[in-house]
């Protein structure tokens, strides 16, 4: 049907590359579904890897690109490994897709831009080959993406993996951030890491960037970026505001969570959930519940299957503590993030500070409790706590008395009532810059106008 429709109209077709991560998936869909309003054709080109449901969104063409990654590959903790097997497999395949799949359609069909998720760099090299434009989309911050490059040279002047004793200094150039908040990731190898950093922001033939970041929340970081890449920078986020009913998330949300939400009181709520990919043991899954517990505060807590390794999901919970927050707590395997954080009851945020968790939270009015696991997370948790002051740190081991205060803080006392208001003022900004004239829609029209260029 959308190839019929497509023929009368002529539209000019883009390819998206999505990374196969939901954090990466999410805003690539948010993105189609954008560029779909503005009248271009969509073809989502994705690894058979965590691939996208393709039913939920019947107005894109779907293609999968042959991963050749293996089921032990796909288990593997080591993400970046895994982005390099990907990397590796895909640049031929994806070449064959889209030689096979241009000589199948009109002239008025091709391929005019294939914007990718920076993370799969091949879909770059592949564009370069077959000599179509393509512009890099980088789902991380503009913090995270100003400061990933320097890595290397920080690893080649030995400051990386940083000792003990340089863990509280700050980055040169890119305060607040201290040595411990780089966005390294903890498994694998860190040079085979570095490599990949090299790889993901070098921009070789792309003609622009793409971030789903507010130019009033990143101001300096954008600047920053322009100087340093020298191609049109597009700051149209956050995403989600602009395609709220993008269908994308890869687990199953459980709805049931709002009825509960219903019965409580205006703020009184604290939302956890630590994302899509962060496992934990079960002593820190014990801290978590008793500090919670001790809190006496209403929560709603998602724990993914699998979260404890070996066990399928909450049975090793202590049954005294199902008991003792029966009529307080709601634990689901994964909740409708976006309508949670928008609920009256939800006062809080009790966070892995992913860039779309950090996002969506800023655009309800949130404040945060702070707990990165791993690569851009630090990064966030950093700026949420000590940039725009509308998160609580919760570093180190956790530890149930600590666990315990920042959710009383962040729940009851001023301090939390005072980052309540510094992120409520936040929201107004990001409302202004998604409105008619705003930040955001005026990058969105220029962007759409580069790609009706090409």
């Amino acid at each position: 049907m959308e190839k019929m429709e497509n023929e009368g109209r002529n539209l000019k077709r883009l390819v998206l590359v999505p990374g196969p991560f939901q954090g990466h998936l999410t805003p690539m869909l948010q993105l189609a579904t954008i560029l779909k309003s503005k009248d271009f054709s969509i073809t989502i080109a994705h690894t058979l890897f965590n691939s996208p449901d393709s039913s939920a969104h019947p107005d894109f063409t779907f293609l999968c690109i042959p991963d050749g990654l293996s089921e032990q590959e796909v288990g593997n903790p080591d993400l970046v490994s895994i982005m390099r097997r990907v990397n590796d497999n895909c640049k031929f395949s994806f070449k064959e897709c889209l030689i096979q799949g241009t000589n199948h359609t009109k002239l008025g069909d091709k391929i005019c831009c294939i914007i990718y998720d920076a993370i799969v760099y091949f879909s770059e090299a592949v564009a370069r080959d077959l000599k179509i434009p393509s512009i890099a989309f980088h789902t991380s911050s503009a913090a995270t993406t100003a400061v990933r490059p320097i890595l290397i040279q920080l690893m080649a002047q030995g400051h990386i993996p940083a000792p003990d004793s340089m863990l509280e200094v700050p980055v040169p150039l890119h305060q607040p951030l201290r040595f411990k908040d780089l966005p390294i990731f903890n498994v694998g190898s860190l040079d085979y890491f570095l490599e990949g950093v090299a790889l993901t922001y070098n921009l070789r033939s792309s003609s622009a960037i793409i971030l789903n970041t507010v130019h009033c929340l990143e101001e300096s970081l954008l600047a920053q970026l322009r100087q340093k890449y020298q191609v049109p920078i597009f700051p149209i986020g956050p995403l989600h505001k602009f395609s709220p009913t993008s269908a994308v998330s890869l687990l199953q949300e459980d709805t049931g969570c709002i009825p509960w939400l219903d019965k409580q009181t205006h703020n009184s709520v604290i939302y956890v959930s630590l994302g899509s990919v962060a496992h934990m043991n079960q002593d820190q899954l014990s801290e978590m519940a008793w500090g919670l517990a001790n809190s006496k505060e209403p929560f709603l807590w998602v724990i993914r299957p699998g979260t404890i390794p070996g066990s399928e999901w909450t049975e090793s919970m202590d049954e005294e503590f199902e008991e003792c927050v029966k009529d307080r707590g709601c634990i689901v395997k994964w909740a409708p993030q976006k309508k949670v954080l928008a609920h009256d009851a939800v006062g809080g945020f009790w966070s892995h500070c992913g860039w779309n968790s950090t996002l969506e939270s800023i655009c309800e009015g949130v404040p945060m409790i702070c707990q990165p696991c791993f690569g851009d997370q630090k990064v966030n948790a950093r700026y949420l706590t000590h940039e725009w002051m509308v998160g609580l740190d919760l570093e180190g081991e956790i530890e149930r008395g600590a666990v315990e205060r920042a959710v009383r803080t962040l729940m009851k006392e001023k301090e939390g009532e005072e980052m309540r208001q510094r992120v409520l003022d936040l929201k107004h900004k990001v409302d202004v810059s998604i409105g008619d004239g705003g930040s955001s829609c005026h990058y969105l029209s220029e962007l759409a106008e580069l790609l009706t260029s090409f």
